[in-house]
């Protein structure tokens, strides 16, 4: 009798995502006019609470106001520890973090209301090839999606970031380097365009730590690779430092908030060599180095001239990218 029950209260209450809330004067909820969309970057490293509090305000439309906004933290594993300090934050009514391990759990229906009830989603630092697995084409995919329509903000960090491009390295398999990825431009490097899109991103790939793990070499790789395959005639990789975010209103103006450098890398043309088991050799790419409050135009590329060239030789960098 007692495994008959078992199995019927199994059956009748199946196990949900693990979750875990702080609410506060849940009742100023914001209606579904928001003031987005607007996206945030994050490097890894040390989150920029004021990148955090900047995706809030915009999205309320203003600065210490009445208005309250419901913030969900996605993550594939991990704890609650951003609920406190975004709860903390000016204007959010309510956190809650989501730990969505697996695609069940990303087709629950108390996940999904969770996230489109909310106005703001931040995605934590981890493994973007997870994300791309378990939340491609579930029901979490299209709540995030319709929380953007109606003008919300989603930001994330590190691989939470990372996943918010046009195009997604998904990172399955081997680590990548950027000397793995000059030498051999195919080998362990595939990518992702099916998960969102944003269209501030439009052929963008974005890269995290990226001088802290001298990733520039990757990131000029995965330009290159995307030119190459015919999927995009004009690619613009992101790199975001550590510490660092890039925040993005909505109509494109990127500025970058934090301690350290965001770099954009334009590939306007092919690669003279890029062939599986062959060092990357290519020329000229446009690169924009820009630190704290400076900004980036990522609607309107042609009116950002201020850009310097690097170029690869052989599977060489010929000159400090950074």
């Amino acid at each position: 009798m007692v495994l008959f029950l078992t199995v019927a209260i199994v059956l009748v209450f199946p196990p949900l995502a693990k979750s875990y809330g702080y609410l506060e004067n849940n009742f100023a909820h914001l209606s579904l006019q928001q003031a987005g969309p607007v996206y945030n970057l994050g490097g890894g490293g040390f989150d920029v609470d004021e990148a955090i509090q900047w995706m809030i305000n915009q999205v309320r439309g203003c600065n210490f106001c009445q208005e309250k906004v419901d913030v969900v933290v996605i993550r594939h594993s991990g704890s609650d520890a951003y609920n406190e300090p975004i709860l903390a934050m000016d204007g959010v009514d309510s956190v809650k973090t989501l730990i969505i391990s697996d695609r069940q759990d990303a087709m629950e229906e108390n996940v999904i209301e969770d996230i489109e009830n909310a106005e703001v989603i931040f995605f934590a630092g981890g493994d973007q090839c997870q994300y791309l697995r378990n939340y491609l084409n579930t029901g979490v995919d299209r709540a995030i999606n319709s929380v953007i329509a109606r003008g919300g903000a989603v930001g994330g960090t590190s691989a939470g970031a990372m996943i918010q491009s046009n195009f997604v390295f998904k990172a399955c398999s081997e680590t990548v380097t950027s000397e793995t990825a000059l030498e051999n431009p195919y080998e362990d490097i595939t990518f992702s365009q099916d998960f969102f899109h944003w269209g501030n991103f439009e052929d963008t790939v974005i890269d995290t730590h990226l001088y802290q793990r001298d990733r520039m070499g990757r990131l000029m790789t995965f330009v290159a690779r995307l030119l190459r395959d015919g999927i995009s005639s004009n690619v613009l990789g992101i790199g975001v430092d550590e510490n660092t975010s890039l925040i993005v209103d909505r109509d494109g103006l990127a500025e970058v908030v934090g301690d350290e450098f965001v770099y954009f890398v334009l590939g306007d043309h092919l690669p003279e060599e890029c062939e599986p088991q062959t060092p990357l050799t290519f020329s000229r790419f446009k690169v924009w180095k820009r630190r704290n409050g400076q900004t980036f135009d990522l609607n309107n590329r042609a009116l950002n001239d201020d850009y310097y060239e690097v170029s690869i030789e052989n599977g060489e960098i010929n000159s400090n990218p950074y």
